[in-house]
C-alpha cells in the first residue's frame, strides 16, 4: 500500500512537470498552497518577463535607473519625455535623458552612480543683446508654449532671457538664458512655424512698396497687405508705422480719399471710445491712435478706422498732415 502511494505521488509530480513544459508555467511547491508571505496562491504561477535589467536593481529609491526609466523611456527624473515632442529627447545632446540615466545609474554591486550633469557646451545661437528676424522667430515660438507674454519685438532682452530660462528649466536643459542649439531644437519640435502676424503681432513689420498713386503730392499711403502706413511727400517717405484695420464685419474702405477733418481729442459718438489724433478721410473712418492696438496688437481689430499703436509717431504725423492731404488705402 505504501509503495503504491509513493508511485502515484511520483506520477503526479511527473505529470505536473510535463504540463509546465508545454505551457511555460512553474508548479507551486507542494503543501498547503501558501507562499513565503503566508498568502494563498494558485497552484500554477505564470512567470512574466521582467522589464528590469538582469542585475535586478534600480539605481536609486525613485527607480531612476530601473523600472521607471525602462517603462517610460524617460530621463534622469524618471518622467517620460514624449511631451517634449522632439528628437532631442533621447539623444546625447541633452546629456541627461533616457539611455544615459538608466544605463549609468546602477553599478555592478547595485550601488548608485551619479547621473552625468546636462551638457552646457552646446553652441549658442542667440543671447541678450541680439536682434533681428531670427530672434523674432524664437520669441514667437516661446509665445506659443506660454513662456513669453509680450509680442515678438526682434530684440533679445530681459523678458526673452527669462522666457528661455523658464523653458530650459522645465525641460531639464541647462538653465543659461541663452538660446543654444539644443534649446532651439527642443522648442522647434514643440511648436509650429509662426505666421506673418505671429512674428509681427505688435507691429514692426517692413513696409511694402508704395502704390503708384502715392508717388505725387502729400499722401497718407496705407497698405492693407503689409499693414503699414507711409507718410509721403512728392514720392519721398517721411515716416512709416504699423497700422491695424477694421474686422470683416466693419471693414476699412479701399480707395483714394482726402483728410477732411482733424480732431486731436476726439471721442467716438457711436462707440464712445477715445480716438486721439484722429484724421478723418471717409465718413466716420479715420487714422487715429488706439490704446487697444498698443496693448493687444493684431489680436484685435477696429470698427473700420486705421489704428496706429505708436503714440509718439502718430503725434508727429498729426502735426504734419493738413486737411486736404490725400489718403490712399490699397492692397
Amino acid at each position: 500500500m505504501r509503495s503504491g502511494g509513493i508511485r502515484k505521488a511520483a506520477a503526479g509530480v511527473a505529470a505536473a512537470g510535463a504540463l509546465a513544459g508545454v505551457f511555460g508555467c512553474t508548479p507551486a511547491e507542494q503543501g498547503s498552497g501558501a507562499g513565503a508571505d503566508g498568502q494563498h496562491r494558485s497552484p500554477v504561477h505564470i512567470e512574466v518577463p521582467s522589464a528590469r535589467p538582469a542585475d535586478g536593481g534600480a539605481g536609486g529609491k525613485d527607480g531612476q535607473g530601473g523600472r521607471g526609466a525602462h517603462r517610460s523611456g524617460g530621463g534622469s527624473d524618471g518622467k517620460a519625455r514624449a511631451s517634449d515632442g522632439g528628437p532631442q529627447a533621447t539623444t546625447g545632446s541633452t546629456g541627461s535623458t533616457g539611455a544615459t540615466a538608466s544605463a549609468g545609474s546602477a553599478g555592478s554591486g547595485g550601488r548608485t552612480r551619479p547621473v552625468p550633469a546636462p551638457r552646457t557646451d552646446a553652441p549658442v545661437l542667440w543671447s541678450r543683446g541680439d536682434s533681428g528676424l531670427a530672434v523674432r522667430r524664437l520669441q514667437a515660438r516661446l509665445r506659443q508654449v506660454g513662456w513669453l507674454a509680450e509680442g515678438p519685438t526682434g530684440t533679445y532682452g530681459d523678458a526673452t532671457e527669462q522666457a528661455v530660462r523658464g523653458f530650459q528649466g522645465k525641460r531639464g536643459l541647462p538653465v543659461t538664458g541663452r538660446a543654444d542649439t539644443v534649446t532651439w531644437q527642443r522648442l522647434r519640435a514643440m511648436t509650429h512655424e509662426p505666421g506673418q502676424w505671429e512674428l509681427y503681432l505688435m507691429g514692426g513689420q517692413p513696409a511694402g512698396a508704395p502704390d503708384a498713386r502715392c508717388l505725387t503730392g502729400r499722401v497718407l499711403c496705407i497698405d492693407k497687405t503689409t499693414r503699414t502706413l507711409r507718410w509721403m511727400i512728392d514720392g519721398r517717405t517721411v515716416s512709416t508705422m504699423a497700422v491695424r484695420f477694421g474686422t470683416e464685419a466693419t471693414p476699412t474702405r479701399d480707395g483714394v480719399f482726402k483728410v477732411y477733418w482733424k480732431s486731436r481729442h476726439h471721442v467716438s459718438t457711436i462707440y464712445h471710445s477715445p480716438m486721439p489724433y484722429a484724421m478723418f478721410f471717409s465718413g466716420g473712418q479715420a487714422v487715429h491712435y488706439s490704446s487697444d492696438f498698443a496693448a493687444r496688437g493684431y489680436a484685435g481689430g477696429s470698427h473700420g478706422c486705421v489704428n496706429v499703436r505708436d503714440e509718439a509717431a502718430i503725434a508727429q504725423l498729426f502735426a504734419q498732415v493738413k486737411e486736404g492731404d490725400k489718403v490712399v488705402v490699397h492692397w
